[in-house]
């Protein structure tokens, strides 16, 4: 099995005026694997970075990890472009092959909010948070989206103020939390 390095970034897809966050995952085999995971990781050429994706899924001979990371990777794209359902059909397919990587699981939870599946969406990154993220604080911040889409801007705000704790450089959740309590106002 190979070493696996999880990195999360920022990626285009809107919610609420807001960037959801994706976490990539780093793999160590195959050469269309690691171009799949720069393609997802930096946000350049997406339609080429899936093609990468597809091609070390189908031809490589990936560790396990590895494979389940280039769903991942294939996944975090396939959210860039809107397209929730196979973006979520990759997450599975990641977590089937290593069902305890939370940032699946929460990129799960990204792709369900995007379908506005919002309390499944929820639950799932509820439970990514629960088996460990390397930035926790762009899943609390994917949350807080959800929580205000199901007028819960009490939970959003706390999730917010959880990921600008967690992420003090970040303004995204800052932001956010200026724009909820003004509207309170």
């Amino acid at each position: 099995m190979s070493r696996i390095t999880t990195i999360a970034a920022g990626a285009a897809l809107t919610l609420f005026c807001a960037a959801a966050a994706h976490a990539q995952m780093a793999v160590s085999d195959g050469a269309h694997a690691r171009a799949c995971f720069k393609a997802a990781k930096y946000g350049t050429n997406t339609e080429q970075g899936m093609a990468e994706c597809g091609a070390a899924i189908d031809t490589e001979r990936l560790g396990r990890t590895d494979l389940a990371g280039t769903y991942v990777n294939r996944g975090v794209l396939r959210l860039r472009l809107k397209a929730y359902a196979l973006a979520r059909a990759d997450f599975d397919a990641a977590i089937d092959l290593e069902p305890t990587l939370g940032d699946a699981h929460i990129d799960r939870g990204t792709a369900l909010i995007g379908e506005a599946r919002y309390k499944e969406g929820i639950e799932e990154i509820r439970w990514g948070l629960v088996l460990g993220s390397e930035e926790p604080a762009k899943a609390y911040y994917n949350r807080a989206m959800a929580y205000e889409a199901i007028d819960n801007e009490k939970a959003a705000y706390a999730d917010l103020a959880k990921a600008s704790e967690l992420a003090p450089g970040w303004a995204a959740p800052r932001d956010e939390m200026k724009r909820l309590s003004f509207h309170h106002n």
